[in-house]
């Protein structure tokens, strides 16, 4: 793994960082303060983005899923593909606005999850699709194994029945991605997902949730009350294997969270950027070459901050690239959601502490990037999840082993 954006990937991140910059972080502040607006500008960058897809000039950003599999001769050397583009491509754009690129029409976490466990008939059926992901209920949170939401087979269809609270892009969005049970007696193994277009009678958003930050995506409660789903769309292989557990399932969060570190990354990022130049325009320098001990304590704590930033964004780029060269990424997934999510908070949160008024009011982004990056600690799998994922495969136990 090289430390440097590799060389084919850096026109395209600098075209990333000028649209974040003139699309989305010049819209920012409107959307955050008209929640549940639409935001109509991504329209058009959705569409210079599939535009690129089709015409092949694509780097390959956006919804790319994580398929592992065994190395040939063909596949050996270093590869830098679909997965790196797209968390470069996140940093970049969540440096931006995290909201609005969770808006981004067709590169839902949905799609993610198309992407990590479709067939490829599926990946062909899917194409275009702008897929939100339901997973979390009101009886449960961060264990996606504790799923009531049932699926019976009928026919040729399932039989979808449940609620789904948290679901970013549950309005906007064409189709769901819905986590549900085939079996509750046979556990996690029998937890499988489902694409539901929002077509279908059955599906209805029932509610659109206020919320501490952002606002400009939109986060719904759906209802499955009796929805008919057609068997093709069980993503995946629709056979329950109890000897595999909940690896299917989890294959999707492989993808979704070094994105989501991504985004971390990316948020604490600008924090740290705007608290460099209000501590030189305060006249203090940031000396790379003195112990931080022997500095100013807010040089001191920037320094700290760095350093945990990058520890982070390293992670996160591991994590990728492990998945382009089709090595499997679970551990360094979580190691990387846990450390960007947790730094990417704490960053953005002493960067309001230390900027004084100026970080609490709105003359800054600090306050509203403090905000955004909250979430980005929890969905995907919580602090305390991830740390648990990161325990039982170092130690080598299972979820009942460690609990």
């Amino acid at each position: 793994m090289y430390l440097e954006t590799p060389k084919k990937f850096r026109a395209f991140v600098q075209q990333a960082h000028d649209v974040a910059n003139e699309f989305l972080r010049a819209n920012s502040r409107k959307y955050d303060l008209a929640e549940h607006s639409y935001p109509k500008e991504l329209d058009l960058l959705a569409s210079l983005i599939d535009g690129l897809n089709e015409s092949g000039n694509s780097t390959g950003a956006g919804a790319a899923g994580v398929r592992v599999k065994s190395s040939t001769k063909k596949d050996q050397g270093v590869r830098n593909a679909t997965n790196m583009a797209s968390v470069l491509s996140v940093i970049e754009m969540c440096w931006g606005d995290v909201g609005l690129l969770l808006s981004m029409p067709r590169q839902g976490l949905g799609n993610s999850a198309i992407a990590s466990v479709a067939t490829d008939e599926q990946l062909e059926k899917f194409k275009g699709t702008w897929a939100s992901m339901a997973i979390t209920e009101p009886s449960f949170g961060s264990d996606s194994a504790a799923i009531k939401t049932t699926a019976i087979k009928d026919g040729d269809h399932y039989i979808l029945n449940g609620e789904k609270i948290f679901v970013t892009s549950g309005e906007r969005s064409d189709s769901v991605v819905v986590w549900a049970t085939l079996d509750k007696s046979l556990g996690r193994a029998a937890v499988k997902s489902f694409v539901v277009p929002k077509s279908l009678p059955g599906i209805r958003v029932e509610r659109l949730e206020h919320k501490l930050g952002i606002r400009a995506s939109d986060t719904a409660v759906i209802v499955l009350d009796n929805c008919r789903v057609p068997a093709e769309n069980l993503l995946g292989d629709p056979e329950i294997d109890t000897s595999k557990g909940f690896a299917g399932a989890m294959a999707t969060f492989d993808n979704t969270r070094p994105l989501v570190a991504g985004m971390a990354v990316g948020c604490a990022r600008a924090s740290l950027e705007v608290m460099r130049e209000l501590i030189e325009k305060a006249g203090l320098t940031i000396d790379y070459d003195r112990s931080p001990a022997l500095q100013p304590h807010v040089v001191a704590t920037f320094l700290q901050m760095e350093a945990d930033w990058e520890a982070a964004l390293l992670l996160t780029l591991e994590a990728a690239w492990m998945a382009d060269n089709r090595q499997a990424n679970s551990l360094q997934a979580s190691m990387a959601k846990a450390k960007a999510g947790r730094s990417g908070n704490e960053i953005t949160l002493k960067c309001v502490e230390l900027a004084g008024s100026l970080g609490y009011s709105e003359t800054e982004f600090l306050e509203k990037w403090a905000r955004d990056s909250k979430i980005l600690d929890i969905f995907e799998g919580t602090q305390q999840i991830q740390q648990l994922i990161v325990a039982r495969r170092l130690l080598g136990l299972n979820s009942s082993q460690l609990k």
